[in-house]
């Protein structure tokens, strides 16, 4: 990657954060368009070779072969050499609705609002939320991913520079000044992965934490940290999932994402600092809901609570001990799985990717191995927690 020239030493002190941003931005397009593929201008989804299609369809190789040849799925292409080309998300939702193998829920199931919560910044939190949401668009569920931290971590790894390419109403942000007929279905945008939407998210919207405290101040009133649960509820309906990433702190937008979540996962690292970082984002948000409570007469309700022992290296005698004491403390609250540390992940980011959307190990064929393992057993963990709220799908346990 060529890197743009250092800035001169001889520019004014007040010029310097303007010229280190810019350059910044310099690198961020071109790490963006090392993404993209160069064919589409886009960046591309993943893909399946049969065997594996047939997998996450829930059929065999032969029945998707049978279904091409007897009409039901149009015919597969094939490359010049012969072999047949490999198949799209798309592809994969056009199957199961021949098969009759979708997942999605029932109208009268809820949908899973899950926020993906810790005030502590550099726990795996927008990786987790990433993950997962691709995990179960590759599963076949409908997903929404709302970026609720203006950092935009998240919006950035679907291909977007957030501070470059959204502007100041095209996240929450806007909808909560605007409070639009449609709801909030003018601010989803469709990614690369299909059936996988996201909300984006920009610095612009740091500045709820202040407008929303202003508000409750004035007004002496909280209704306004609903604003993000009458948000979701405008787009409940066309989704089976719905994944909110909130800012590493309990401030303003936090509480919102809390109060419009109606399930909690907590990533954690297995360190004292980070368990104590818990034990203390517990402890303040358990507090905070018994103020709202009394002060709103209401407070969430979730229907399920997990912990995640997440950026742990089985190699590492200490985050070892931790996962046990941690797993003992909190027992049906954690996972069994744990998201394990992994430069697939780091090189994965670095390249604007996710582990799911490589199309080859960065790393080796044992280090990704590896990590995809840690990362769908943790997934399909939380699945099976969304799949106990659904009354229709009460028979597949």
């Amino acid at each position: 990657m060529n890197l743009p020239p250092p800035p001169s030493e001889d520019f004014f002190d007040q010029d310097a954060i303007g010229v280190l941003y810019t350059n910044s931005l310099k690198v961020m397009n071109r790490i963006r368009e090392s993404a993209i593929n160069q064919d589409t201008g886009k960046k591309g989804g993943p893909l399946f070779q049969i065997s594996k299609a047939a997998q996450l369809v829930g059929r065999t190789a032969s029945a998707i072969r049978e279904a091409e040849k007897d009409g039901r799925l149009p015919p597969r292409e094939r490359t010049e050499t012969g072999r047949r080309l490999q198949y799209t998300l798309e592809d994969l939702d056009s199957m199961r609705e021949v098969f009759g193998t979708r997942p999605w829920r029932r109208a009268e199931d809820p949908a899973a609002v899950i926020s993906i919560s810790n005030f502590k910044g550099g726990v795996g939190k927008s990786t987790t939320a990433i993950h997962l949401a691709q995990y179960l668009a590759i599963q076949g569920y409908r997903v929404c991913l709302i970026d609720c931290d203006s950092q935009a971590t998240t919006t950035m790894m679907f291909g977007y520079v957030p501070d470059i390419d959204l502007g100041e109403r095209d996240t929450l942000y806007g909808y909560i000044h605007d409070m639009p007929p449609g709801g909030l279905r003018s601010f989803v945008r469709k990614t690369h992965f299909y059936n996988l939407d996201l909300v984006p998210a920009n610095l612009k919207l740091y500045n709820l934490e202040y407008e929303i405290a202003g508000y409750i101040m004035q007004n002496q009133s909280f209704d306004v940290i609903d604003s993000i649960a009458h948000a979701v509820e405008t787009i409940v309906d066309d989704y089976d999932v719905i994944i909110l990433d909130p800012p590493p702190a309990l401030g303003m937008i936090s509480l919102g994402v809390l109060t419009a979540a109606n399930a909690l996962v907590i990533p954690m690292p297995p360190s004292i600092i980070d368990f104590s970082s818990t034990a203390s984002f517990l402890d303040m948000l358990n507090s905070t809901m018994k103020q709202m409570e009394m002060a709103y007469r209401k407070r969430p309700v979730y229907n399920f609570v997990k912990i995640v022992g997440s950026k742990a290296d089985e190699g590492k005698s200490m985050h070892r001990e931790i996962l046990g004491m941690t797993s003992k403390l909190f027992g049906r609250y954690m996972l069994n799985s744990v998201l394990r540390n992994s430069a697939e992940i780091d090189n994965a980011s670095s390249r604007m990717k996710t582990v799911y959307e490589l199309e080859r190990p960065v790393t080796s064929h044992e280090v990704h191995s590896r990590c995809l393992t840690s990362l769908n057993a943790v997934n399909y963990e939380i699945e099976q927690e969304i799949l106990k709220t659904w009354s229709g799908r009460g028979s597949d346990f």
